[in-house]
């Protein structure tokens, strides 16, 4: 996976960009918020249209401006491809994310998850370990939305489903037939609930022993890293999960709304056995996320059979040298972002250096 070219219009406080990256590493330098995490934000954008900083349309829309426009120019198994992603403000003629791909229009950007990969990590990626399982389930579900396109369309059917039962469940002594229709819903559940379960598992059958490896060589064998799925029941079995339905159909109807299911699952993630988000240093914590997000760049490179586009965001600030030279050894021969105040740490590298000042862009 390479980006060839990308040009950004009226996205963020970048008004007019173009962006050429090298096929291994770009250093987007400049001081703090002069744009460089917006463009590295609108490279991310193009895996399927979401902002991993969580940013809603306008956001992202320069201000005065009615849309936002990405094109960019990509490789995917040596064939050339192009992605045009338009944010439109609302009472436009065609408000949100909407994209065209190779000249043909497809509708909502989320339709091309899975056409160009990506992996991004910065430091607000440390709620991987320190924050709530909300966090590590949308990390499990983001990965997978970009390795298998049929994944994204399960997740939303389920979640849709769980709105649907939350509304029953809060309505029910006053809904005639109710009962019926909880069984309805549930059965729904336990069929787009056990395909969400089912990957969720087998991803992280691959993801678990990389991001482990990773830690072992970034801690020089000193610590242990594990990462276990915690489901709310056997992932591959239906029957276990409409048991489970059954089993708490009677605190659900007191507690009106879904008490289990794959949208309640977390992750344990341990550092020489004890739980990372209590006991774990900061550097230990910062190690763990980095291990992961490695071993999700080389999973999707296993599955997809090239490797994702790193986008690393301010991230060598966040290191000591020692986790700096591993970082940098891992990403060689890879296309791979990074943003810095500081370009001197980049001097060992052959990084091409991009200066972003004011929401311009220019090489170095």
């Amino acid at each position: 996976m390479r980006l060839n070219r990308l040009a950004v219009t009226d996205y963020r406080n970048l008004s007019a960009a173009v962006l050429e990256p090298a096929p291994q590493l770009t250093v987007l330098c400049g001081a703090n918020g002069q744009g460089k995490t917006n463009l590295l934000e609108a490279v991310w954008l193009l895996t399927g249209g979401k902002s991993f900083r969580g940013a809603k349309d306008a956001e992202l829309i320069r201000r005065g401006a009615d849309f936002a426009v990405l094109e960019a120019a990509f490789e995917a198994g040596d064939r050339p491809q192009e992605i045009r992603l338009t944010v439109g403000a609302k009472g436009t003629q065609r408000p949100g994310r909407t994209v065209r791909l190779n000249g043909a229009d497809r509708g909502r950007a989320a339709s091309i998850a899975g056409t160009f990969t990506a992996v991004a990590f910065d430091p607000n990626h440390l709620s991987l370990v320190k924050g709530g399982p909300e966090g590590r389930r949308h990390f499990l579900d983001a990965a997978l939305c970009q390795l298998y396109p049929g994944y994204l369309a399960a997740e939303r059917r389920y979640l849709r489903v769980v709105a649907q039962k939350n509304a029953l469940l809060k309505a029910y002594d006053i809904t005639p037939g109710g009962d019926v229709l909880l069984e309805t819903y549930n059965e729904a559940l336990v069929t787009y609930g056990c395909e969400v379960m089912r990957r969720r598992a087998g991803y992280l059958d691959q993801l678990a022993p990389a991001a482990a490896a990773n830690y072992r060589d970034i801690s020089s064998g000193a610590e242990k890293l594990e990462i276990q799925y915690c489901p709310c029941c056997d992932p591959g079995s239906p029957e276990a999960l409409a048991a489970k339905l059954r089993e708490v159909k009677n605190t659900e109807l007191r507690a009106g709304f879904c008490l289990t299911g794959p949208h309640r699952e977390d992750l344990e993630i341990l550092i020489d056995g004890q739980s990372g988000k209590i006991y774990g240093s900061q550097g230990q914590q910062r190690s763990a996320v980095l291990s992961m997000k490695l071993a999700e760049a080389s999973v999707a490179g296993e599955v997809l059979g090239e490797h994702p586009v790193m986008l690393l965001d301010d991230v060598l600030s966040e290191l000591d040298d020692a986790r700096q030279t591993y970082l940098l050894t891992r990403i060689e021969d890879k296309q791979t972002f990074v943003t810095t105040c500081d370009s001197a740490a980049f001097a060992r590298t052959n990084g091409k250096l991009v200066f972003v000042d004011h929401g311009t862009v220019r090489e170095g």
